[in-house]
């Protein structure tokens, strides 16, 4: 039981550990490097993305890669006590967020920074839907990850995210259809309201608000 517990607790520092450098990279990215670029002068853009970016995305991504595993590796451990509603969008944006890094956004900046050829003015956009897509669902990302209370085992909060009969709520499915839609809308859509930085902070709070109140009440 203490090697359990030890563990458990190894993988949770872990877990936030990583998380705090990928996330903290993903706002620095959309909060102040992309703020930066539109105001910067031609040869000062094009020495911090030749210079500054790369670096930036290689602790990004490999925060992503390690926040990843080691959140694949807590749900052994919460699975054994139950899943619940805040768990399930939890794990489920974290998992596209993680590919949206390695599968889009990485491959696109590969080519904005020049380290592989391809049209840089078609690269941008992608890498930066992907990215604001991703700052959407930071915050409701991190309510599925407090709200879960880790699978500690909270009888009323277990129930939260399904019916009497154990099956999916109402609330979980319409989450994860919006999850469903964002996501699709990251690869082929388009960035909208979350254009800026406080339209996507907006849009971001706005979401992690609705998925509280449809896992709660609906």
């Amino acid at each position: 039981m203490d090697a359990f517990i030890s563990a458990d607790l190894a993988l949770r520092w872990l877990h936030v550990l990583f998380g705090i450098a990928w996330i903290g990279l993903l706002y620095y990215f959309n909060f102040v490097q992309t703020e930066y670029f539109k105001e910067a002068e031609p040869s000062a853009k094009a020495d911090a993305v030749q210079k500054l970016a790369p670096r930036a995305l290689w602790w990004f991504r490999w925060g992503a890669m390690f926040t990843f595993l080691t959140g694949l590796a807590l749900l052994h451990f919460t699975m054994s006590r139950g899943l619940n509603g805040y768990i399930i969008i939890g794990a489920l944006m974290g998992t596209l967020m993680f590919l949206n890094v390695w599968l889009i956004i990485w491959p696109n900046q590969k080519i904005v920074c020049g380290i592989t050829p391809g049209d840089a003015a078609k690269a941008a956009p992608k890498a930066g839907l992907a990215s604001r897509t991703n700052t959407l669902f930071s915050a409701p990302m991190l309510i599925g990850m407090l709200g879960s209370f880790h699978g500690s085992g909270n009888a009323a909060l277990a129930e939260v995210g399904k019916t009497a009969t154990g099956g999916f709520s109402l609330g979980l499915w319409i989450c994860l259809g919006l999850i469903a839609l964002l996501e699709i809308n990251a690869i082929f859509g388009k960035t909208g309201p979350m254009t800026t930085v406080k339209g996507v902070v907006h849009c971001s709070i706005a979401l992690a608000l609705a998925m509280v109140a449809l896992l709660q009440f609906v």
